[in-house]
């Protein structure tokens, strides 16, 4: 009678080393050449690495998973989508990897907080286009969070793909719906004046400066005053900041410097010389709360200040940090700068093919679409001094 080869799951186990501290070492058996079941046993990494067995567990959970897809008829087994995000977290999301710390940070929080409580019991093969519409669309989230939910679905059965565990992706139709979400919430010229008036300092700046450059928060909020150059009038970004953690920019792009307008320049400038964290090393936006010693939050900083301002001037649009860079591109647009100098303004890695027939934006077409937009964006009070002098 034919048999299946058992699922296994191994051992873990913490031991002692002459030298140094603890070390988890997982222990299996597997079949080799000759039919014959050997021993196997890895390290996974020290006490000081894993403090506890269940945080062991998590780091070997990729590799057991690994193990028992070699082994004779471990496709046989269906995947649950919970064993699916554990490896695809350990493989794809790693420090490691090739993503960049913010989308791996940012991946992660939509995986934990959204689609393992709602999807990681189910078998791979049971999670149908339907379904994740219809889930989608009873979450109280902006359309932008849930084009991004879809997009991280759709990255988990591509990998699950590629490592063999389904023949097709059960959710293929997923990206193709994104298409049919409404544009992310903006604000027009008079909500950012509205709002900007409303806002104190560093608070004000901060608005002024994503709107009028399309920053990403975690790149506005990794800015020092060593990366403005008050002489040329430009910023160059050099990092990014997640959740207090230092790492790269998203893309080779993100690296290019972006023109910084005059008036935005003085905004800037009155800020460093009123900031008690004014030298070339220290943070933009330091937070006092820190000493200086690391940047606000983001999160706080919408829900201490930036939303109760909005609320206080009657915007009721639900505002986060990617609405200024939204807004920042519609209003390229609506000054009617050609498509390449909006594409390279926002500093995206892809481009599509009609793209690039477009030739290079030149800093100074760059820098003059991002005029336009200051002054559209300035109070009219403001302007008026800045062009009598006064």
């Amino acid at each position: 009678m034919f048999k299946r080869t058992r699922f296994q799951n191994g051992h873990l186990k913490r031991e002692s080393r002459k030298t140094g501290p603890d070390v988890w070492i997982f222990r299996w058996r597997e079949t080799a050449a000759d039919g014959h079941r050997v021993n196997r046993k890895v390290v996974v990494g020290t006490v000081e690495q894993h403090k506890t067995e269940s945080a062991a567990n998590k780091a070997v959970a990729a590799f057991r998973i690994d193990i028992n897809n070699e082994t004779p008829l471990a496709s046989l087994r269906p995947f649950s989508v919970q064993e699916l995000v554990e490896h695809y977290m350990a493989k794809e999301l790693a420090e490691n990897s090739k993503k960049a710390y913010s989308t791996s940070a940012v991946y992660k929080v939509y995986l934990k907080s959204w689609i393992l409580p709602r999807w990681g019991s189910y078998r791979i093969q049971d999670v149908k286009t339907v379904a994740v519409e219809e889930w989608l669309g009873s979450l109280s989230l902006t359309n932008g969070t849930k084009a991004k939910l879809r997009n991280i679905m759709s990255a988990l059965f591509r990998h699950a793909m590629r490592n063999e565990w389904i023949d097709k992706n059960p959710i293929s139709l997923v990206r193709q719906s994104a298409k049919r979400e409404q544009a992310p919430e903006i604000l027009d010229v008079q909500e950012i004046q509205s709002l900007l008036s409303e806002l104190q300092e560093p608070y004000r700046t901060m608005v002024f400066l994503a709107a009028a450059t399309g920053l990403r928060v975690s790149e506005l909020l990794a800015l020092k005053w060593s990366d403005i150059n008050f002489e040329s009038l430009e910023i160059s970004l050099n990092r990014a900041v997640v959740h207090q953690v230092i790492g790269n920019l998203k893309t080779e792009a993100s690296r290019k410097p972006i023109p910084v307008a005059p008036e935005l320049a003085e905004s800037l400038l009155s800020l460093r010389l009123r900031s008690a964290y004014n030298q070339p090393e220290d943070w933009v936006f330091a937070s006092p709360e820190t000493g200086g010693k690391q940047p606000f939050w983001p999160e706080n900083l919408l829900r201490r200040h930036i939303r109760p301002a909005a609320k206080r001037v009657g915007i009721g649009k639900r505002i986060g940090w990617h609405t200024f860079r939204h807004s920042y591109a519609t209003l390229l647009k609506a000054n009617g700068e050609d498509v390449k100098t909006v594409q390279e303004s926002l500093r995206h890695a892809n481009s599509r093919i009609t793209l690039d027939t477009y030739t290079q934006a030149t800093t100074p077409a760059k820098r003059h679409a991002q005029s336009k937009v200051v002054r559209m964006i300035l109070p009219k009070e403001r302007e008026s001094r800045a062009e009598t002098g006064t």
